[in-house]
């Protein structure tokens, strides 16, 4: 293993980490907005800056996560051809759209819609463990 290889794959789970921290968080900032009495406006205001800004660099770490994978998927070669990597590609598909949804959940809260209740935005949040931990187990176990 070259020291480039190594530098790249610390940064890229750093990078993801980060990325999923994001998810965790943006969520659960849902759940409260859902929460929110219709007189509070400025509290509502509050926390759609904080989703806001959340969403904002929890989509450039996700877009540094994955440049730094393709660069270990394409230049290394790290898991071509096996069929561990192809679960982690299609959980890491799953992650974007899921990234994309919180965007127009998020878009929904700026435009006054509340379809949801905060129970079906805390359910909602736990889909990101469940993502992040199956990734991490296709990474390091590698079951095939």
């Amino acid at each position: 293993m070259t020291t480039g290889y190594l530098w790249f794959k610390a940064l890229h789970i750093v990078f993801v980490a980060a990325w999923f921290a994001g998810l965790f968080y943006l969520p659960r900032i849902f759940v409260n907005l859902a929460q929110v009495a219709a007189g509070s406006h400025a509290e509502r205001e509050r926390l759609l800056l904080m989703a806001r800004k959340l969403y904002r660099f929890a989509s450039g770490l996700m877009l540094v996560a994955i440049a730094l994978g393709l660069v270990l998927w394409l230049g290394y070669g790290v898991g071509r051809g096996q069929g561990w990597m192809h679960a982690k590609l299609a959980l890491v598909v799953a992650t974007i759209v899921y990234h994309d949804l919180c965007r127009r959940l998020l878009n929904g809260f700026e435009h006054g819609a509340r379809r949801r209740s905060d129970r079906w935005y805390r359910v909602f949040n736990e889909v990101s463990v469940l993502l992040f931990a199956a990734t991490v187990v296709l990474v390091v176990v590698k079951p095939f």
